[in-house]
């Protein structure tokens, strides 16, 4: 893989796994609640949900994925459904999943890491950047698993950095002794943007 097309695909990757997204507020939420190395588990479920898709993408099975209607609209409501309970969640409870304090209740590891699972490979937008996105990357005059090999090491390395940056931002923000009225509202904020995420995710299609 020529270092050009290395570079360009590295900041791709960066910038769509930075934007703000139902993974990226999931994290920082959990980050406030359970604190950085409790939601490192989170990440890793959202690392294993992104590789299964990046597995799939090598080996063309999005493709039949995107070609079935039928698959991808069940895995994109599963998604929709999803985010909208955790954003009705955070909205309506003190003690949700997606509450900014430190309540003294921890969530399990296993659980945290399902989450992060279920956040990640239910989002058909994964899907359909490495459908879109990896083979124009791909010199196929060389061997092909190498190439792909560096990009999924590479991914999954810059998903643990910058989740790991959401959730330690949470995580400060948390153990800042925040006054009551800032939780209540970064509880609502994170609430409405997975909502908001949920409505965006219902709208997306095979075709884009």
């Amino acid at each position: 893989m020529e270092l050009q097309a290395f570079l360009i695909f590295a900041t791709t990757q960066a910038v769509v796994i930075a934007s703000p997204g139902p993974s990226a507020i999931l994290v920082a939420s959990q980050g406030a609640t359970n604190g950085w190395r409790r939601t490192v588990f989170q990440m890793f479920g959202m690392m294993v949900a992104t590789a299964i898709y990046f597995v799939m993408s090598a080996t063309g099975l999005a493709a039949l994925i995107l070609a079935s209607n039928f698959i991808f609209q069940i895995i994109k409501w599963v998604g929709v459904a999803y985010l909208f309970y955790l954003g009705l969640t955070a909205l309506l409870s003190r003690s949700g999943g997606l509450s900014v304090a430190r309540t003294g209740k921890v969530r399990s590891r296993k659980a945290l890491f399902s989450q992060g699972f279920v956040v990640e490979f239910a989002n058909p937008k994964v899907l359909l950047f490495f459908v879109a996105i990896l083979p124009q990357f791909l010199n196929t005059a060389a061997p092909i698993a190498p190439q792909m090999i560096v990009m999924g090491l590479t991914g999954a390395a810059m998903q643990f950095v910058i989740y790991s940056a959401y959730s330690k931002l949470g995580d400060k923000l948390a153990n800042g002794g925040l006054r009551i009225w800032i939780v209540s509202l970064i509880n609502r904020t994170a609430g409405a943007a997975l909502i908001f995420a949920g409505i965006k995710m219902a709208s997306v299609t095979a075709e884009r």
